[in-house]
C-alpha cells in the first residue's frame, strides 16, 4: 500500500526569516491522525534567512538527522560541538538523556535550507552525541546509496534505530530497485524533479508513506531527480 502526500498540502509555516514545510504534527500545529509514521516523527523542510536561525532549545529521547540543501547551517551542542554544515553532509544527533543545541543560518547574505527528521530512537535513556559525516556525490548517481545507518558501516552516519537512510539522484529514463523483508515500511521524498515509484507519480516534494510493499521501482521520468528513500520499522 502506498499513499501520496502531495507537496501543496504539507502544513506551511512563514515566520519572516523562517519558511518551513511540515511533513507531521510539530510545534504548534497538531493534527491526532499525523503524528508520525512508525518510528519517524518529524520532517521539517526548511529555510532560513542570512544571519537567523533557532536559538538554544532542549532535546531528549530523539535521533535528530539534519541535511543540507543549500547554503551554511551552523550546528552548536552543550557536548561542545561547533560545526557547519554544507551541501553533501549529514548530521546525527541523538538527544538521549538530554542535550542543548542551536542552528543557525551562518551566511550574511544567503538563505539556506535543509531538511530535518527525527525518529524515535531503538532504546531510551542513550548518551547524547553527535556525527557529522560527508558523503561523495558520485555514489548517488543511479542508485539508492546509504548515508544513514544502524551501525555506522562504510562512512556513513550511525543512527540508533533499525533504518538506513539513502540518496539518490536518476538521470533521466533511470531507475533504481529496493527490496525489504515483511512488516517493514517506507518513506520516500522527491527533493528535485519528478519519478514514478511503483506507478504513483511524485512531483518536486511530494512524499510517499508505504507498507506491506516488499519491491520498490523508483524512475526518473523527463528530468533528472534527487530523492530521498528511508527504509525503516
Amino acid at each position: 500500500m502506498i499513499k501520496r502526500y502531495p507537496a501543496g498540502e504539507r502544513r506551511k509555516v512563514d515566520l519572516g526569516w523562517l519558511k518551513s514545510a511540515l511533513s507531521f504534527s510539530f510545534g504548534e500545529y497538531f493534527d491526532p491522525d499525523n503524528t508520525g509514521f512508525g518510528v519517524m516523527r518529524v520532517l521539517n523542510d526548511d529555510t532560513v534567512a542570512p544571519s537567523r536561525g533557532f536559538g538554544a532549545h532542549p532535546h531528549s529521547d530523539m535521533e535528530i538527522v539534519t541535511i543540507p540543501l543549500s547554503g551554511r547551517i551552523k550546528h552548536e551542542d552543550s557536548l561542545g560541538n561547533i560545526e557547519v554544515m554544507t551541501v553533501g553532509e549529514i548530521q546525527r544527533m541523538s538527544a538521549g538523556t538530554g542535550i542543548i543545541h542551536a542552528e543557525y543560518n551562518d551566511s550574511d547574505q544567503v538563505e539556506g535550507s535543509f531538511l530535518q527528521l527525527w525518529f524515535m530512537p531503538k532504546e531510551k535513556g542513550l548518551t547524547p552525541s553527535y556525527q557529522m559525516t560527508r558523503y561523495d556525490e558520485s555514489q548517488l548517481v543511479n542508485r539508492l546509496h546509504p548515508v544513514v545507518t544502524s551501525d555506522g558501516a562504510e562512512g556513513t552516519v550511525k543512527i540508533h534505530q533499525d533504518m538506513t537512510i539513502y540518496l539518490t539522484r536518476l538521470q533521466k529514463g533511470k531507475r533504481v530497485y529496493h527490496s525489504q523483508t515483511v512488516g517493514r515500511r517506507a518513506f520516500a521524498m522527491v527533493i528535485e524533479g519528478q519519478v514514478t515509484m511503483n506507478g504513483v507519480q511524485l512531483e518536486a516534494r511530494d512524499t510517499v508513506r508505504a507498507e506491506f510493499e516488499p519491491d520498490y521501482i523508483i524512475s526518473a521520468n523527463e528530468e533528472g531527480a534527487f530523492v530521498l528513500f528511508i527504509d525503516l520499522p
